[in-house]
């Protein structure tokens, strides 16, 4: 399988137009940066990395379980194997989709990768996202075999619960890529639009999340064995169902291939998945009572229950939007969509709620908690709380702002909950070997790296929660339409439209605009925007056709730690392409009239001809879009300019996760010591 991806990136830098996949999605001029990223741009190079990561992560599973569960193992097996046959045999026997396939005439050029792929994240965002979901297969296989084998301990997900977290890791960072991609890229001023493509995303990165923490519960206590089997089922099955949308046409979306032939194949195999999983877990159902039950609701295991609960409604909230334009269709007969504020209102509390719990847990004892007990964990988490909110209010409206203050007040506490339960644990370090606090802590951490990286992932969606609060409740957005020289004032930053610029490339038109931005009578930052109006290589060459491709925008951004401020423009063509439109008829004209009979009379002067034309028409052009930045003929622009605060957070606390689930994940010294020996 490696070999084959190999083979499929070397025709791509090679502009190898003699397989199809690369004559639809490279061109010559294509830079090589983005030929080898275009492998998983297209349906059918998507589908064989997909099936090489599952080869790859397969094979680790193998490797690392070679000593354990030799009864599960075969079984797991058995299941990864079946869905490597599933893709292998998509490619070959699926209808169009054969990475391999050649095309009947070998063209000159291709027609080019999608404008909007031509962007830095796209050359991880699609592989970390399969990587996460290909590594879902490994417990999911390993639930399947213990189900088989009626081997329903714990030992199966302790077996995989690294693939879990690497799956959890590689799913976090698909998502927040292409967050930022959205961000930076589509100039529409957010990170997340609910779009269908981003929910099949997160749907199963929820789930995980739950089975995360669930299995923790079985291996202590003996106790949510059907939730285990139940979430990381329901996980893969979402992954699943993230790779059908991608590749249905089912729903819209910015992000998928468009229709195909392969979603059929993709829903019987969810079909299969869901159905033969159902069956084995209802049959099953005797083996996978609980050992104990939840002595106290004031205990860390029924904490856990309680995030399972609210990652659980989270997903079912997402999946009723996504789905709701399917489900209205089927019952009344029309298709709705349920925009971004109907998703807001019902994840907003949830996820309040989930940054509440994820600093109850940690306070917690397994079992029970003594009211003494109690007194003393809460108390100085609750009194940050308490002098946050009030700091809060006095600083802000709470009319306007209920849910960002909630989750402000809510992540001081669980901010503190972990800061308190770490320094615990570091002075009792201390206490027994001396040293200094912060190699104490060091070494608390590096001994119980599972606990300590998950407080650090707890930290970091703790600060990702705070970004999105506050950006999404205190953002200012003005559409303002502007004259070269004019100024507009928001939210106490001076923009001025300093000049208009245009220029071109091979490949596009791209228009723009010098901005300056004072902030308190200081020079902020001199911003560039800029929208690219890309050639449509599908029709015959034109001016026109700049404005009948693909037009991609490059924001202009000033990131700071407290407030982004973000400006995109809308540039006013209209006098541009009429002209344009004026020439490509002549240019037709002089084409029937003296080309095209030239070239009968001689046709080994055509590619001679031909070239001359082109390069006559690019001249023209350069002459045409001149129009833009003519002082004489100036037209206001439409600038989209954001000022929103704390963005930089959502990233900062993003990333806190991810190193935290790294370091959860990574092997401590210990173990490596007792493997070798």
């Amino acid at each position: 399988m490696l070999i084959c991806v190999v083979a499929i990136e070397y025709a791509f830098l090679t502009d190898d137009f003699s397989l199809s996949v690369v004559a639809n999605h490279s061109s010559i001029e294509t830079p090589n940066f983005y030929k080898f990223t275009a492998t998983w741009s297209s349906q059918e190079g998507s589908l064989l990395l997909w099936a090489a990561l599952l080869s790859v992560v397969a094979s680790a599973s193998l490797r690392f379980t070679r000593h354990k569960m030799r009864d599960v193992v075969p079984w797991a097996t058995a299941v990864m194997m079946g869905l490597a046959v599933f893709f292998t045999g998509l490619m070959i026997f699926g209808g169009g989709v054969n990475p391999f396939a050649l095309v009947a005439e070998v063209p000159a050029d291709g027609a080019g990768l999608n404008p909007l792929l031509q962007h830095p994240s796209m050359i991880i965002h699609p592989p970390m996202l399969y990587t996460g979901y290909v590594s879902l297969t490994v417990p999911f296989a390993f639930a399947i075999g213990a189900l088989i084998t009626r081997r329903v301990d714990a030992a199966w997900a302790k077996s995989t619960r690294g693939f879990a977290l690497i799956a959890w890791i590689f799913l976090s960072i698909g998502i927040i890529l292409g967050s930022r991609w959205s961000y930076t890229e589509l100039g529409w001023g957010g990170y997340w639009a609910w779009d269908p493509v981003e929910n099949a995303s997160v749907m199963p990165w929820l789930i995980l999340t739950a089975y995360i923490h669930s299995i923790m519960v079985q291996e202590k206590r003996g106790m949510l064995k059907v939730w285990n089997v139940s979430l990381i089922v329901t996980s893969f099955s979402l992954a699943l169902l993230g790779t059908f949308l991608v590749r249905s046409g089912v729903l819209q979306s910015i992000h998928a291939f468009g229709d195909s032939t392969v979603g059929p194949y993709f829903l019987a195999l969810i079909a299969i998945v869901i159905v033969g999983s159902a069956w084995l877990i209802i049959s099953r159902l005797p083996l996978l009572r609980s050992e104990k039950r939840i002595d106290s609701l004031a205990s860390r295991e029924s904490i856990f229950l309680v995030n399972n609960l609210l990652l659980v409604a989270l997903c079912v909230v997402v999946f009723w939007g996504t789905f709701f334009p399917l489900i209205s269709e089927l019952i009344t007969g029309t298709r709705s969509t349920l925009a971004a504020p109907w998703f807001d209102r019902y994840t907003t509390p949830l996820a309040v709620m989930l940054v509440l719990f994820t600093g109850v847990g940690p306070l917690l004892a397994w079992r029970r908690l003594s009211w003494e007990g109690a007194k003393r964990v809460f108390a100085l988490p609750l009194a940050v709380a308490a002098v946050a909110l009030a700091v809060l209010l006095v600083f802000t409206d709470a009319s306007d702002s209920f849910w960002a203050l909630a989750v402000f007040t809510l992540a001081s506490f669980t901010v503190a909950a972990l800061a308190q339960d770490t320094w615990r644990g570091a002075a009792a370090r201390r206490a027994s070997a001396g040293g200094s606090i912060a190699g104490s802590i060091a070494a608390v951490a590096v001994r119980n790296r599972r606990r300590y990286g998950g407080y650090i992932v707890h930290l970091g969606l703790v600060v990702l929660l705070v970004g999105v609060a506050a950006s999404s409740s205190f953002e200012t957005k003005v559409d303002a339409k502007l004259k070269p020289a004019e100024t507009t004032t928001v939210n106490g930053y001076d923009v001025t439209y300093v000049e208009p610029t245009v220029a071109r490339d091979d490949q596009a038109l791209i228009f723009g605009a010098v901005l300056q931005v004072d902030h308190d009578g200081q020079r902020l930052e001199t911003l560039y925007p800029t929208r690219r109006y890309h050639l449509n290589t599908g029709t015959t060459r034109s001016i026109r056709g700049y404005f009948e491709g693909e037009a991609t925008s490059e924001v202009g951004l000033k990131a700071g730690l407290f407030s982004d401020f973000w400006v995109a423009l809308e540039p006013d063509t209209g006098l541009v392409q009429k002209r344009a439109r004026v020439a490509d008829q002549r240019f037709a004209a002089y084409m029937r009239q003296k080309v095209l009979p030239a070239i009968q009379r001689d046709p080994s002067q055509a590619g001679a001809l031909t070239k001359q034309l082109i390069k006559v028409q690019d001249l023209a052009t350069d002459e045409i879009i001149q129009e833009y930045v003519d002082p004489v003929n100036a037209t206001p622009v439409t600038f989209r300019i954001i000022v929103s605060p704390m963005v930089t957070w959502i990233w900062i606390g993003a990333l806190i996760a991810i190193l935290g689930a790294a370091f959860a994940v990574w092997p401590s010294g210990g173990s490596r010591r007792k493997k070798v020996s």
